[in-house]
């Protein structure tokens, strides 16, 4: 019921939708034995069909991965704008011939976004010109229109984004520092954003064969981010990660949870790999 006095007029539906970008799910299962029993034909038929990225059910993202190591051996990771969307399929997978012996490992659920410490185009000219570029400079306006055009490309990579075809994927949550000798959340914002900058320049360094998203998770998860990396192989994983581990915003204002190494590919190919064939 509506309070008295309170207008509703101007207030958009109430929805489990995205406005603006996209719901995320990574889920991470354990694979079991299979009696003998099962009809496995059928079976496997069955779970590559509701793993299929082109499904006429899927979510806009879908992305299979076999895990390295024992936290878990087969990864999903699924973006919508609808939350149920991404969950049908979970319960598709739970309600299959493989469902029993697909055990859930782990989950992370988060939101796409653009941070609010990515530079508008005024505070990307006040940045050059902190960092010495005057504004007579011909370079000055050829870096500002630069940026200009490629903002808007980038924001929509970082709301709808297109999940790169390379071999190797690692997950990790994290959270900003809160202890009391280093919290995050009590510095001014302009000295956040330029710490989140200088690590942004290392990340950048890495361009063509890392690929990075960051996804919100405060108020879906016990992380406040997601880090999804994408790599052409694995040695640019733990280079990039190394790498900006030194930057301050990193060093002295982050926690990580556990990390999720794994290998892209179809579900049909991650089926064989987990000898459920």
């Amino acid at each position: 019921m509506n309070r008295p006095g309170r207008p509703t007029e101007s207030l958009p539906a109430p929805t489990s939708q995205m406005s603006e970008g996209w719901h995320c799910l990574h889920a991470y299962y354990r694979a079991h034995p299979l009696p003998p029993d099962v009809p496995l034909g059928a079976a496997r038929e069955e779970l590559i069909a509701l793993l299929a990225p082109d499904g006429e059910n899927a979510p806009e993202r879908l992305q299979v991965s076999v895990v390295s190591g024992q936290r878990a051996d087969l990864g999903l990771m699924m973006m919508d704008p609808d939350p149920l969307k991404i969950d049908a399929v979970i319960q598709a997978i739970r309600a299959s011939s493989l469902g029993p012996f697909l055990e859930p490992a782990y989950s992370f659920v988060s939101i796409s976004e653009v941070s609010e410490y990515v530079p508008t185009v005024e505070q990307y000219a006040q940045r050059l010109q902190r960092e010495g570029t005057s504004a007579d400079d011909p370079a000055y306006a050829a870096k500002l229109k630069a940026y200009e055009q490629r903002l808007p490309i980038m924001n929509q990579q970082r709301r709808y984004p297109d999940f790169p075809d390379w071999p190797v994927m690692c997950f990790y949550p994290m959270n900003k520092s809160r202890d009391p000798q280093a919290n995050w959340y009590q510095l001014p914002f302009s000295r956040r954003a330029e710490l989140m900058a200088e690590h942004a320049t290392s990340g950048i360094k890495f361009a063509g064969r890392v690929s990075q998203l960051i996804t919100a998770s405060t108020g879906f998860d016990d992380w406040e981010w997601g880090v999804t990396l994408w790599g052409r192989s694995p040695e640019h994983i733990k280079e990039i990660v190394y790498t900006m581990r030194f930057d301050e915003a990193s060093a002295r204002y982050a926690e990580f949870g556990q990390f999720y190494i794994s290998y892209v590919m179809s579900a049909a190919d991650a089926l064989d790999h987990l000898r459920v064939r």
